[in-house]
């Protein structure tokens, strides 16, 4: 071997590192557009067979149906805000209702009550905090409203982008598939064929379960709040089970959702024979609820529709996370599925892809 052999090969390794480098950078730098697409993506796997329905049943033009179904999505969508409507009305009743002086009453008994115990522990809870600097981080208040404006201008332009993308993804149901076909060779296209099939399939029964474990966890908190008397206990199971969506940060949102709105609903009551009893039976509905859902449903979504131990799972969602933050905790399952069997289809013959796809 030639030291001009050696010298090209060094160079090349270093053009392949630098180019992949290079890569990684530009998807991190638009991920947010990557987003867009995988859930543009998503509603038009969805949406495809009412497009098919409408076609040949109703006898609707290829446009026509995809504007209809885009409507229907649209409608869907407004109609789960809508629903939220009612319980924010009726948490500014109960908030409005709200006895001050009792509720003031009921914060300095705690207070003095958390305080004594701490004082028997020898740390003098009250005394830090009439020390602490309660006032240096009020300039965060413009800082947050300026996040709140971005936060809502942000979702006005993603799904103005992501409707747009779905329009034409099923308008023209090849182009995506197409436009992945014109990188790889002609000797690649049944490979990669076969690969979009399986894709397809996996995702599906992926997104089938999804929603099962949404309706149990709605089931589960609904007959929880239900039993307790908490006011819009259908919206708010609703809202809680929909955040479980977003791997486990949800549940923790979706658990302060809970606990506040179960206290507020319960307002003007005695705090102690009331408010707390209820609510602290709530919570433990809803730990038992993800207990279920954590050591059942997600195993068994995991395990039979993308064909992936919850363990690879796990590490894939944390550095998904670490990597895109919360928009890549939620597509991750779907994304590292779809390389994987894109893996097994060109790299068969590699150990590390075999001993990752061996269930595919």
């Amino acid at each position: 071997m030639t030291s001009n052999t050696i010298t090209n090969g060094i160079i090349k390794a270093i053009a392949i590192i630098l180019g992949v480098f290079l890569l990684l950078y530009f998807l991190f730098k638009i991920q947010s557009i990557l987003v867009y697409i995988a859930i543009a993506a998503v509603i038009s796997l969805i949406g495809s067979p009412i497009i098919r329905f409408l076609k040949k049943k109703l006898k609707f033009p290829n446009t026509l149906a995809v504007i209809a179904t885009l409507l229907i999505f649209i409608g869907i969508l407004t109609g789960l805000i809508s629903m939220f409507i009612p319980l924010i009305i009726q948490q500014g009743e109960n908030l409005s209702l709200l006895n001050i002086d009792q509720l003031q009453t009921n914060i300095e008994q705690l207070l003095s009550e958390t305080n004594n115990y701490f004082l028997a522990h020898n740390i003098d809870v009250l005394n830090e905090i009439k020390n602490a600097d309660l006032f240096k981080n009020l300039t965060a208040i413009p800082n947050l409203l300026n996040s709140v404006i971005g936060t809502v201008g942000n979702l006005s332009i993603g799904l103005f982008s992501v409707l747009f993308i779905t329009f034409f993804l099923m308008k023209d149901t090849h182009i995506m598939e197409n436009s992945i076909y014109v990188i790889v060779s002609d000797n690649s296209k049944n490979k990669l064929k076969t690969s979009l099939k399986t894709i397809q399939n996996l995702l599906s029964r992926y997104f089938i379960g999804l929603v099962f474990q949404i309706t149990i966890l709605f089931v589960i908190y609904t007959i929880t709040l239900l039993i307790f008397g908490i006011e819009n206990a259908i919206v708010i199971a609703f809202l809680c089970a929909l955040l479980n969506l977003i791997p486990y940060i949800g549940p923790i949102i979706g658990g302060l959702i809970m606990l506040f709105l179960s206290m507020s609903s319960n307002l003007g009551q005695d705090f102690h024979t009331e408010i707390l009893p209820t609510t602290i039976y709530v919570m433990i509905g809803y730990v038992i609820a993800q207990l279920i859902d954590n050591f059942l449903s997600q195993p068994v979504i995991f395990s039979n529709s993308v064909k992936s131990h919850p363990l690879e799972i796990f590490l894939v969602i944390m550095i998904s996370g670490v990597l895109f933050g919360v928009t890549g905790m939620i597509v991750a399952v779907p994304t590292y599925t779809a390389i994987k069997v894109i893996l097994k289809a060109f790299l068969a013959d590699n150990k590390i892809v075999q001993s990752l796809t061996k269930n595919i």
